[in-house]
């Protein structure tokens, strides 16, 4: 079983330095997926209301044999939520979907600034972990500007803030600001989804000096940032080869070689785009 390094977060508790994601799959892919995963020694995996597979989620961690303990498990609140007892009742929800006590990760997937309720919602997921049923709290998709507001006006700052992240889109600004507040990065899309990047030349000559995949390079590239790439996969070949990115380490020219196009969002902008 391939050993995985771990971040601890500024609350204390830890995450592994890479999980699995699970959109777009159905619950019975997700439970599939994630008992493969498990077993192969993933230790993180990544879920959301919004993906429609938590009680596929929650069944592939009881059935894959691994102690609870050991997993951790991450959702997020959907902007139909946003709002102190929406989020406490849509937490609720999810957690009765996934099958579990508890929650390791709970995260607001999308800010809605128009709609203006996520220090709301922020708060309610701060009573959450008052009351022992998540373990951490973060965002996801969130700017500096947002992230300071729930800081100005609860004192409370996320432990992660997952967010589109890949070389074609290295987020240097928000990263640096993550380093300075003591919040994790997570890497939502790390290969680039719909995109060439796993052909890009400088990619695949990486990843023939090295030996390995170019999606090994790009997640090894992640790693290396001290970011958390999820990829998703439900095959279980792909699976162990985008795990196995911590026996190789590319050198700081390859390293700077690998972000070597334009750089462009391949999501939505968090400024504007609205999910519920």
């Amino acid at each position: 079983m391939i050993s995985i390094p771990a971040h601890e977060l500024n609350d204390g508790t830890t995450v592994p330095a890479i999980g699995l994601g699970t959109w777009p799959m159905n619950d019975a892919e997700a439970e599939q997926a994630v008992r493969h995963a498990l077993r192969l020694g993933y230790r993180l995996v990544d879920t959301a209301a919004g993906y429609g597979n938590e009680a596929g989620v929650g069944r592939g961690i009881v059935t894959a044999g691994v102690p609870r303990e050991e997993v951790v498990v991450t959702t997020k609140l959907p902007g139909r939520h946003h709002g102190y007892e929406e989020t406490l009742a849509s937490f609720g929800q999810s957690r009765r979907r996934l099958g579990l006590e508890y929650v390791d990760l709970y995260l607001i997937h999308w800010p809605l600034p128009r709609v203006g309720k996520y220090v709301d919602s922020w708060r309610a997921m701060i009573k959450l972990r008052e009351d022992g049923l998540v373990r951490s709290i973060g965002v996801s998709n969130f700017t500096p500007e947002h992230i300071g507001r729930l800081e100005a006006d609860t004192g409370v700052l996320p432990s992660v803030n997952q967010v589109e992240l890949h070389p074609l889109f290295p987020q240097d600004a928000l990263r640096a600001f993550h380093a300075d507040k003591g919040i994790l990065t997570e890497s939502w899309s790390p290969l680039g989804r719909d995109s060439l990047l796993l052909d890009d030349p400088t990619v695949v000559a990486t990843a023939e000096a090295l030996g390995v995949t170019p999606a090994q390079v790009v997640l090894r590239w992640h790693v290396q940032l001290g970011a958390v790439p999820i990829p998703k996969s439900a095959d279980p070949a792909r699976q162990r080869e985008n795990l196995d990115v911590f026996g190789f380490e590319p050198g700081p020219a390859q390293m700077a070689a690998v972000p070597d196009r334009a750089h462009r969002r391949l999501g939505g902008d968090p400024e504007v785009h609205e999910e519920f």
